[in-house]
């Protein structure tokens, strides 16, 4: 069956995010000069501005909790209708504090989702050549 949701497109600021992601490999953007890290990505650093900015790899074993989360229980894109209910959470990363990252959590009971509860990064495999990072409840 084809992928029928909207396919992340990958610009100059994202591409390494987006490269990673199809090797089931989570890299985030990280300022040379102030240590933050920057997600989403951009062309500058959203703390102090800088655009001296590097790519830190997070490997395949990416961890977090969750730090805030909404149950959405009607479609907002086309190709959304048979995953109601979604859960999106705000995912704050295990080993980078200060990233959080919007997430779909797949694959539970909307009801087993609370607030700080353990989630792992997953890899869906959405096309030849894409994969779409996904969070599952550590269980």
């Amino acid at each position: 069956m084809t992928y029928q949701k909207p396919i992340p497109l990958k610009n100059i600021d994202n591409a390494p995010y987006w490269d990673a992601a199809d090797h089931h490999e989570m890299k985030l953007q990280k300022c040379n000069d102030c240590s933050n890290y920057n997600h989403p990505p951009g062309p500058g650093c959203s703390k102090c501005g800088s655009t001296n900015l590097s790519w830190k790899n997070f490997g395949s074993d990416v961890k977090g909790k969750v730090y805030s989360y909404i149950i959405s229980y009607r479609p907002f894109l086309p190709g959304f209708q048979n995953d109601i209910p979604l859960v999106i959470a705000q995912v704050e990363l295990d080993n980078a504090k200060d990233v959080r990252i919007i997430a779909n959590i797949i694959d539970c009971e909307p009801d087993k989702v609370e607030i700080g509860k353990s989630v792992r990064m997953v890899w869906e495999d959405i096309t030849d050549d894409r994969a779409l990072p996904q969070w599952k409840i550590n269980e």
